[in-house]
């Protein structure tokens, strides 16, 4: 609770690390993220918040391995918290096979040590913390590097600074919904839908679950799961819960789409729960529902 209560402070400490960093410009033309857990649903949250501007593919990796299309030309970013995780290490090393462009952020471990030994760029982070409470420092890094790299028109320092203001300023009432959206989830099996580009917010959601009530749950994105998931729903079980994580301003072809899901869900579980995000950008509003669910495990 200490921890996730720090997430604003958190960003605003990434945003003065990200400033202090010492990032070369290369010739680049795609972005590849590499990282697992609590280090890896940094990348694939910065590759959605980044798919309306980039120039540049962006991928994520979450294994040992990279893929075949990586090169010279490539912006490998190595995520790590520790520095050690053993598939970001063997990933690394293949990026290195393929001299590609290498950023690497962590707090230390052996991924610290390769980059000052080989001269990669290296974003050092505060250690002594479990890597999942520590998406704050890796999410923004990433961020910075998008802008530094062009693939963000606009420095994401403004935004950020204004979602640490807006979780400290909406504090309460965050913990007043977690609490409720916690008892509306508890003892039955959450089951987590979101729109396309969201996902992320999803994922991290699922992956708390996991690792802080020690429960399982799954997720699924609109508009996919109405070509596949939604004829699965067949049977009547009341302990299934389905929460929506939703923006106010959704395409409105989602919104008819999530008002089928609802029609036909509710006939197999009444437990069914909307929750809008807060903010005035995406980076905004997907900060606080990483918040608000962090909260909420």
């Amino acid at each position: 609770k200490t921890l996730i209560d720090k997430f604003p402070e958190q960003l605003r400490e990434a945003v003065v690390i990200a400033e202090n960093a010492s990032i070369h410009t290369k010739k680049i033309n795609q972005v590849l993220i590499t990282g697992l857990g609590g280090s890896g649903i940094g990348g694939t949250i910065a590759a959605e918040l980044a798919i309306d501007e980039s120039p540049f593919p962006v991928s994520v990796s979450k294994g040992y391995f990279l893929p075949a299309f990586v090169n010279e030309n490539t912006l490998v970013i190595v995520s790590s918290y520790s520095g050690n995780t053993e598939e970001t290490v063997n990933a690394m090393k293949i990026a290195e096979e393929k001299k590609s462009v290498i950023t690497c952020i962590t707090s230390g471990g052996w991924i610290a040590e390769e980059a000052k030994n080989k001269g990669y760029d290296l974003v050092m982070l505060p250690g002594g913390n479990p890597p999942r409470s520590c998406l704050g420092y890796s999410l923004v890094q990433q961020l910075f590097l998008f802008h530094h790299y062009g693939l963000l028109k606009n420095s994401p320092k403004e935004t950020i600074l204004a979602a640490a203001d807006l979780l400290i300023r909406e504090k309460n009432s965050i913990h007043q919904e977690a609490k409720k959206i916690a008892a509306f989830l508890n003892g039955k099996l959450p089951v987590i839908y979101t729109t396309t580009y969201n996902e992320g917010i999803a994922i991290r959601f699922r992956q708390q679950l996991n690792e802080n009530s020690k429960i399982l749950c799954w997720h699924h994105v609109v508009p996919e799961m109405n070509h596949n998931e939604l004829v699965g729903w067949r049977t009547k079980n009341e302990n299934l819960a389905v929460i929506y994580l939703r923006h106010e301003d959704e395409y409105e072809r989602n919104v008819k789409r999530m008002e089928i899901n609802r029609s036909v869900i509710q006939q197999y579980t009444p437990n069914i729960l909307d929750v809008f995000s807060k903010g005035n950008s995406r980076i905004e509003k997907c900060l606080y529902l990483i918040h608000l669910t962090d909260w909420v495990s």
